[in-house]
């Protein structure tokens, strides 16, 4: 079956709409809106502006197309996406706060983006994280009450596939029924471990309270797992905004493995930005190719490569973009600053539970298995590939006040925003938590160091550059230790697993974070919104490049700060108004 519809999906494009891999095959129309990347943002901007039937909208995305992929469709697949054609395989600089080990930073590279490739978790952050926005933007539209239209109108909430009852699993009345993209909650549950999840935050309650839904605002507590997947297939931008229907859209026009190498300025007086380079081919030397919007450009490259297009563009610091000689077209000091990520670090535990209910089993280890579950999951879309894995719930956490002063201040949005998060699973055998910290201080860059744009930019988060990151991940794992000391948990704990001990040290804890933290792949701020009389800052709060004119930038690059969440679900919602605010320029909303 698999097979044949991979075959029609194949030719789908002929069919369903304008996709193209070649620019010669591009019909001789006028763009009004050429829209640099289809990922996330791209997506979901393509799918909103080609609503208006007169406008013709180009997207122009480096990677392939999404359809009848097997590894993007599959949840239970997600780890086989990485080092892929999907991917851009990008690696870091090495990292000063990591022992200067280089690491891996995974970006989606394809329609879809980063959220045809992510781990699927849907979370939105805090009320104040968008608050946080609206005041230093100085723009009220970007706060977390005004956005509130936008939160439920790219969301369809979808059953668990499973069918199991989620009553007190999530909260109906704070989630979205007819969006776009579809979100769920775990299915095939492990009873054992999510027993004595659900009974330590009953146990313990204060920092780990069972927290009905935590995409209210408010997360902080202890709460059932959200994620964009539904009818047992993942649910990204490209199949949520770029469906058949969207795709035949005859405004519609998707340009795939086409590299936007440059953003030109405009000819004549004023500083306008509407016209873009791009190429084919796959280095420095094949020929490029222009084309000019009438009304815009729309950069959504994502936080790594909206950064790298822009300073390849001449469009950054001056003396940076001079020095490699690029010729500097307007001087804008913040591009590629102020890239802000969550570092990521898995803490694990031995258990021994006798009465094991884990429903996967060696689904990911025998290959038997692995066949039947694929075979079951061909057959019905259900089974144990059905669903991301293991993980059923989260806690949304706070270091102590006592950590922050004067000197010290809380990096964080405000009293209801985690520092910090622990994705806890389990098997008879281990508690593995998945920790973050979601309000970091560290800041780092994206920068180049070539006219070539076809080098690969320079991408250094900057993890635990700062002290007070390495303090809230110390004290998340003195948490995690206070978790698993709960009554829910002294049957079955054994201790912690080498190399963590028991009681450790502030010293032992920073090596062990130094020596086994990664990327949790949640870039944003290399392009960051400013209130539009700042002289700091690459956009204004409508998302238009300072001091120009032509050139919007729409994707997460554009966050002041990173939100203490996954962040596919606030590029859905930022974009979902970025898509209002460019209609309303345009006079069509």
């Amino acid at each position: 079956m698999l097979p044949f519809l991979a075959c029609l999906l194949w030719l789908a494009p002929a069919t369903l709409g304008a996709i193209y891999r070649r620019s010669e095959g591009l019909p001789d129309v006028t763009f009004d809106f050429i829209i640099v990347g289809g990922g996330t943002a791209g997506s979901v901007l393509a799918n909103r502006l080609t609503e208006i039937p007169q406008f013709q909208v180009l997207v122009i995305e480096a990677g392939p197309d999404n359809e009848g992929v097997f590894d993007l469709m599959v949840p239970g697949f997600v780890f086989n996406i990485a080092n892929s054609a999907f991917d851009w395989n990008f690696t870091t600089t090495p990292q000063k706060g990591l022992n200067d080990r280089i690491i891996t930073f995974e970006r989606g590279h394809g329609l879809g983006g980063s959220s045809s490739v992510n781990g699927m978790i849907y979370t939105r952050g805090s009320s104040s994280d968008y608050d946080r926005f609206a005041r230093v933007t100085a723009e009220p539209t970007w706060s977390w009450d005004a956005l509130q239209p936008y939160v439920r109108k790219h969301e369809s909430f979808t059953p668990p596939v499973d069918g199991h009852n989620t009553a007190n699993e999530f909260d109906p009345r704070v989630h979205g029924t007819n969006g776009p993209i579809l979100t769920t909650l775990p299915a095939l549950l492990n009873p054992s471990i999510d027993s004595r999840m659900l009974a330590t935050a009953n146990q313990l309650k204060g920092d780990f309270v069972f927290n009905l839904d935590m995409n209210s605002g408010t997360p902080l507590g202890t709460g059932w797992q959200q994620a964009t997947a539904g009818h047992g297939e993942r649910s990204s931008a490209a199949t949520g905004y770029l469906s058949a229907a969207v795709r035949a859209r005859p405004n519609l026009h998707i340009l795939l493995e086409t590299r936007v190498t440059r953003i030109l300025k405009s000819s004549g007086p004023g500083t306008a930005f509407r016209t873009v380079e791009f190429t084919s081919g796959a280095g420095p030397s094949s020929p490029r190719t222009t084309l000019t919007a009438a009304k815009e450009v729309i950069l959504s490259a994502g936080s790594i490569m909206t950064p790298h297009i822009l300073l390849h563009s001449g469009i950054g610091d001056k003396q940076t973009v001079s020095k490699l000689g690029i010729d500097s077209v307007l001087d804008l000091p913040s591009v590629g600053m102020n890239l802000t990520e969550h570092p990521f670090f898995a803490v694990t535990f031995d258990l021994n539970i006798t009465d094991d209910t884990d429903p996967w089993g060696e689904v990911f280890i025998d290959p038997t298995v692995t066949n039947e579950a694929i075979a079951l999951w061909n057959a019905t879309q259900g089974g144990p590939l059905a669903t991301i894995g293991r993980l059923d719930q989260i806690v949304w956490a706070r270091v102590p006040p006592s950590t922050f002063n004067d000197n010290v201040p809380d990096p964080s949005s405000g009293s209801n925003s985690a520092h910090y998060e622990m994705g806890i699973s389990g098997t008879a055998t281990s508690l593995i938590s998945g920790s973050s910290i979601v309000s970091p201080a560290s800041r780092g860059t994206v920068s180049i160091n070539s006219s070539n744009p076809f080098d690969p930019p320079l991408i250094d988060p900057g993890l635990f550059t700062n002290e007070l990151d390495l303090t809230m991940a110390r004290e998340s794992i003195r948490a995690l230790f206070r978790f698993v000391a709960a009554p829910a948990w002294k049957d079955v704990l054994i201790g912690p697993t080498a190399p963590l001990v028991n009681n450790p040290t502030d010293e032992f804890l920073n090596d062990f974070l130094r020596n086994t933290s990664f990327a949790n792949l949640h870039p944003t701020g290399t392009a960051m919104m400013s209130p539009a009389n700042a002289q700091w800052g690459v956009v204004n709060p409508d998302l238009l490049l300072k001091k120009a004119s032509g050139l919007r930038i729409i994707d997460a690059s554009v966050y002041p700060f990173v939100p203490c969440a996954h962040t596919q679900a606030s590029v859905y919602i930022i974009s979902e108004r970025a898509a209002d605010v460019v209609k309303a320029a345009w006079g069509v909303l």
